[in-house]
């Protein structure tokens, strides 16, 4: 566990936290959305459909190199209509939020890979990746709709956490979060390095399944 980590319940709390007048600027869906804080034992579950799941050549190359520490953070493979289970879930005495992804691609082994977040003492927004690895994100509403930015990625080793480089990282990581209606929502991600360009891709429409 990192040592710069503090509590909080939802998404919704820490990006309201983080975000200040901002937060109220979003789309009541949204807000509502986030603001949901699965108990231990009762994940939140979301199904979707990735239209576009694509990765460049050396996207593809460094997807393979780092699968063995962060398994399926980056898919090197490119393929439409992939479907994708997603569990949004806590653990008891964690202050983390994880989420766990299913991607069935087309005549593969399904990818999975979990991710979890949580806030640093000085009120950053981490999300970590496998093997101590993560980047600092940046939120932010646009045109209602909520945005990440990933603003350095860095190696946690408990006691301290180490930047890297921005050339031996994937790229920059844009997200967005587009609402659909109350029950629907469109999530695209890009990631871009500054030789190699875009590296992955990620877009697709999911809604949260009930009971």
């Amino acid at each position: 566990m990192p040592l710069d980590s503090a509590a909080f319940r939802s998404e919704g709390e820490l990006f309201r936290e983080v975000m200040g007048a901002e937060w109220s600027k979003l789309h009541p869906d949204i807000q509502k959305r986030f603001e949901k804080n699965p108990a231990p034992g009762a994940p939140l579950r979301y199904q979707g459909v990735l239209d576009e799941l694509s990765c460049s050549l050396a996207g593809k190359l460094l997807g393979f190199l780092t699968r063995p520490l962060i398994k399926g953070a980056l898919i090197p493979h490119s393929a439409t209509g992939v479907p994708v289970d997603i569990q949004v879930y806590t653990e008891p005495g964690d202050p983390a939020i994880y989420k766990h992804r299913i991607y069935r691609l087309p005549g593969r082994k399904p990818v999975e890979f979990t991710s979890y977040m949580r806030r640093s003492d000085r009120g950053e927004v981490l999300e970590y990746v496998g093997f101590g690895l993560g980047m600092k994100l940046l939120v932010f509403e646009k045109d209602g709709n909520l945005h990440f930015r990933s603003d350095g990625y860095f190696w946690d080793l408990g006691f301290v956490r180490l930047p890297v480089p921005d050339l031996l990282s994937p790229g920059k990581t844009y997200l967005m979060h587009l609402n659909e209606g109350a029950g629907r929502f469109r999530i695209r991600i890009d990631i871009e390095h500054s030789l190699f360009g875009r590296m992955f891709v990620q877009a697709g429409v999911f809604e949260e399944v009930q009971g």
